[in-house]
């Protein structure tokens, strides 16, 4: 079983974090967002990786070969962004006429990855949402059959959206539809959605689709988002390790990484600190804080902080890129 995850994205909504790192390498609960979704998968027993890479391609690289040496993976490099169609069509030489699992490489689910994968039809994941218009939408027939998928329709025919995961059992099928979609004209934003090439599959009685619903959905795109995923899944991550601890009120669930020093401080509930982070006379809730960051004398709330940050003052809601220096006094 092969999983092909497409991480090429810039992660614009995210920025000026992703002006440094991928969006897939944003801190979460102790671990990132691509080692959830990687980790997932290893456990429901899937072999072989495909990463779509592009914008910092380099660092997804490096972090894949550092943090899963033992991974069987090649790398597939998307240099201009014409969307997820296009994205799986550039593995086409990487996969064989074999199972795999698609999944967005900024989507984290809560689904049973084990019943999918042996399911013996070809699925594609939904939730149900109370404004389809911004996702992809899957029109439902009986027992689920998917009879009708379509891209950020402007008046959706159901509120089902796609939650960036399917599971194909006809890749050669589904790869001949690219080829068809590759050749048509792009949307008006110049990308291909695969949406296209599934619909293709359908109309053409190629492949039958079915709907399985997911447990929980975070679209990890944006910020709030991200911090909803990030308190939803400490509740089963709860972890402190911390190196030096003086004077300091935990409030769980908080993931600390090692070699942290925190001193005179009110952390929690719902925070995420990065390895050797130095924090004093601080109060900071529903947070992410990055790897090697400084912070004195603030009270933070609803923030991300990135990587080798220096922050100094009082009270805010931030977003903060990496290798940033703010004082607010």
């Amino acid at each position: 079983m092969k999983a092909i995850i497409p991480v090429a994205g810039a992660g614009t909504k995210l920025r000026p974090l992703t002006y440094t790192q991928p969006k897939a390498l944003i801190p979460i609960a102790g671990k990132t967002i691509l080692s959830v979704i990687v980790d997932q998968l290893i456990e429901a027993g899937v072999s072989e990786f495909v990463f779509v890479i592009g914008y910092l391609g380099e660092k997804i690289q490096d972090y894949v070969g550092h943090h899963y040496p033992q991974l069987q993976c090649s790398f597939v490099t998307q240099n201009d962004r014409k969307g997820t169609g296009h994205a799986i069509w550039l593995t086409r030489n990487k996969i064989a006429d074999e199972e795999i699992i698609i999944v967005l490489g900024d989507t984290i689910c809560d689904y049973d990855l084990k019943k999918v994968l042996s399911s013996p039809t070809s699925l594609i994941g939904v939730q149900k949402v109370d404004d389809p218009r911004h996702f992809g939408v899957a029109v439902l027939g009986d027992h689920d059959k998917v009879l009708h998928v379509v891209e950020k329709p402007m008046i959706p025919k159901s509120n089902m959206a796609l939650v960036g995961i399917y599971f194909i059992k006809e890749t050669n099928k589904l790869f001949d539809a690219l080829d068809i979609v590759m050749q048509q004209p792009p949307l008006p934003s110049g990308e291909y959605p695969l949406t296209n090439a599934l619909e293709l599959m359908i109309v053409q009685n190629a492949v039958r689709f079915d709907a399985f619903r997911v447990n929980t959905w975070f679209d990890c795109g944006k910020k709030e988002t991200l911090l909803t995923t990030n308190a939803t899944l400490l509740k089963k991550t709860d972890n402190l390790s911390v190196a030096a601890q003086q004077d300091t009120v935990i409030i769980h669930p908080v993931n600390i990484a090692k070699g942290c020093i925190i001193k005179n401080s009110i952390i929690g509930p719902n925070v995420t600190i990065g390895e050797e982070t130095k924090i004093e006379f601080s109060i900071i809730k529903n947070s992410i804080i990055g790897s090697y960051a400084e912070l004195e004398d603030v009270l933070l709330h609803g923030s991300i902080i990135g990587n080798d940050a220096y922050v100094r003052g009082s009270s805010q809601s931030l977003n903060i890129g990496d290798n940033t220096e703010i004082d607010l006094r």
